[in-house]
């Protein structure tokens, strides 16, 4: 899968004279957090974030007036307050290189751009949702979590024992285990008898970490102080 796929195209952008006010009441009216700076030919040359806006605005604890406030806001643009120098990715780079480029450098989002051209953005939610995904996110059955041995041919004794017992693989994802002698595989199955099924995977030789029944939604819990 390639950033084209998952990212936001033709993007909300602004221009380095757009005024602070107008750009952080983008931001709120479109919830969003991120806003590439463009010149007038739509070439990329800054990026602004949220955060970047409210480190601009005076503290809450400020001395000045409203009218103070106001007026020194209303002096500043967003070329004083974009970042300069933008990490970007251009359309074909795969998903997952995306990611690992947004990990390396603890940046929330990346531009997608065609030479110079913004086309798009993906972001960390769209990796999230990629990640919800590939793990069956949404979708009921069993999900089973089982290191299994760094052997050529091993993954495929597995997804072929759960196929041969009627089962429906929803979603598989293999992850780096504790050890190099291992990989950790989370699959997520249909249509097959749970306990058959973890009987007969043990007997290929996995080693089964975890089990459950996925018959709905995981609910957030909210927690509040008053």
């Amino acid at each position: 899968m390639l950033v084209r796929e998952r990212m936001t195209a033709n993007p909300i952008v602004v221009h380095p004279e757009t005024s602070f006010e107008e750009a952080l009441q983008l931001l709120r009216e479109k919830k969003i957090r991120r806003l590439p700076v463009v010149d007038k030919q739509g070439m990329l040359v800054g990026i602004v974030v949220e955060k970047d806006l409210l480190y601009a605005s005076p503290s809450p604890a400020t001395s000045l007036s409203v009218f103070e406030v106001h007026y020194l806001l209303s002096k500043l643009a967003v070329k004083d307050v974009m970042t300069k120098r933008v990490i970007t990715v251009a359309e074909d780079c795969p998903l997952e290189e995306a990611a690992r480029i947004m990990i390396d450098h603890k940046i929330g989002s990346l531009p997608v751009v065609r030479g110079k051209q913004v086309v798009g953005i993906i972001t960390e939610t769209d990796v999230f949702k990629i990640m919800a995904e590939a793990l069956g996110g949404r979708a009921k059955g069993v999900r089973i979590v089982m290191r299994v041995p760094e052997v050529k041919g091993e993954l495929a004794k597995v997804t072929a024992k759960i196929a041969e017992l009627g089962g429906n693989i929803v979603s598989l994802a293999v992850f780096f285990s504790s050890d190099a002698q291992h990989r950790e595989v989370t699959v997520k199955v249909q249509e097959a008898k749970r306990e058959e099924m973890i009987a007969a995977l043990e007997k290929t030789g996995v080693q089964i970490v975890d089990v459950r029944e996925i018959t709905a939604e995981y609910q957030p819990q909210l927690i509040s102080s008053r």
